[in-house]
């Protein structure tokens, strides 16, 4: 995908369906309860019915993609496990080993595990081999990536929920394994909000306070050597990010051009969320979150998305695990739609809501 390709794919997203979204509103109206009194399910509910067009949604088909590459960034001690887990992991969440994938099993999701960039060789015909090479480059020292390899990533994303659209996925999940990548994902925060590393880096897996110092050093000294332009989105990623984030990033676009929803796991996610609303506003209206990450530069990241998590479970995870979870809160907006009964269904005269009605808060 060139440049100018990617700018036209971008321009092809279009906004949700506000007249189905009206639609759903007015539906709720009649619903057999006090106005507003399922909140945020109820404003999910609206959401849904703009990105199908339909005001009686099912979700169904669910697919969580994992999007795994190693980052050279590893080399400055930023983490505490070895490369060679990346490779391990990826091949565990196709036996369904991992926290995220066993419990995306039992919910019936699917998981698709792809390579955007393992380093270490691995034996497993279950990954989706879309590898763009092994790893990055070291971002305290040079560029993660070419522009080129960005695109190609991106590209990848893109296809991928492309893919599950024409497949009959009816919601998608985003998740990743790299070891290093809250560095990176931190690194893109602060060139995107100017925020300083030393206010919004975590402590990943979990690492000693040594190495925790180092890696607010090495985020910063990643950003001071490369000079990412917080205007030039796919130049931040390709200068401090990482294989997993771009191609993640173009989940999202992706799914926003297939008219799918798509949820947002953890930090990691939320910034390639970030990435993705920076080069297209429209597609944030696609994206619905999940739970609140404990990592450290979570809350400014999903403050810039524009998103609350329905969450708060004290989870660090990452993998994609917060996905199934919202999976569930989703169906249960649809199933308000599809479910409930109306007022006049129920038996109930609802003019006593007349008065009420009329106010804004309830």
């Amino acid at each position: 995908m060139t440049e100018d390709e990617f700018c036209d794919f971008v321009n092809s997203i279009k906004p949700l369906d506000l007249s189905a979204c009206e639609n759903a509103r007015k539906y709720q109206v009649n619903l057999a309860m006090p106005p507003g009194s399922l909140g945020m399910l109820q404003e999910l509910a609206v959401q849904i019915a703009g990105i199908t067009g339909n005001i009686k949604n099912e979700i169904a088909k669910k697919r969580i993609i994992v999007l795994c590459a190693d980052n050279g960034v590893a080399q400055e001690g930023v983490a505490s496990a070895p490369q060679s887990v990346t490779a391990s992991q990826a091949v565990n969440m196709t036996e369904y080993k991992t926290g995220m994938s066993a419990i995306a099993k039992n919910f019936g999701c699917e998981v698709q595990v792809v390579d955007v960039g393992i380093k270490c060789d691995y034996s497993c015909d279950k990954i989706l081999n879309k590898k763009i090479r092994r790893g990055t480059n070291n971002i305290s020292k040079t560029f993660a990536m070419s522009r080129e390899e960005c695109l190609a990533a991106l590209a990848t994303g893109i296809e991928l929920a492309k893919k599950a659209r024409d497949e009959g996925v009816q919601i998608l999940g985003t998740g990743e394994m790299g070891i290093g990548n809250t560095t990176t994902s931190t690194a893109v925060l602060c060139a995107l909000t100017n925020a300083n590393p030393n206010d919004v880096t975590g402590r990943g897996g979990g690492i000693t306070d040594e190495a925790f110092a180092r890696k607010k050093t090495v985020i910063q000294r990643a950003l001071d050597i490369n000079k990412p332009d917080s205007s030039d989105v796919l130049g931040v990623i390709a200068k401090v990010g990482g294989f997993d984030i771009a191609a993640m990033c173009g989940v999202f676009l992706g799914a926003a051009q297939c008219r799918l929803p798509v949820v947002i796991d953890g930090y990691i996610s939320m910034v390639s969320a970030l990435c993705a609303k920076r080069i297209s506003s429209i597609s944030a209206d696609y994206f619905i979150p999940s739970h609140k990450s404990k990592e450290k530069g979570y809350l400014l990241a999903a403050e810039e998305v524009g998103v609350k998590p329905f969450l708060d479970l004290n989870m660090r995870l990452g993998e994609g695990s917060g996905c199934p979870l919202a999976f569930e809160v989703v169906k249960a907006a649809c199933v308000i739609m599809n479910d409930m009964a109306s007022f006049n269904g129920a038996g109930i005269d609802d003019s006593y809501l007349n008065e009420i009605r009329k106010q804004r808060d309830f």
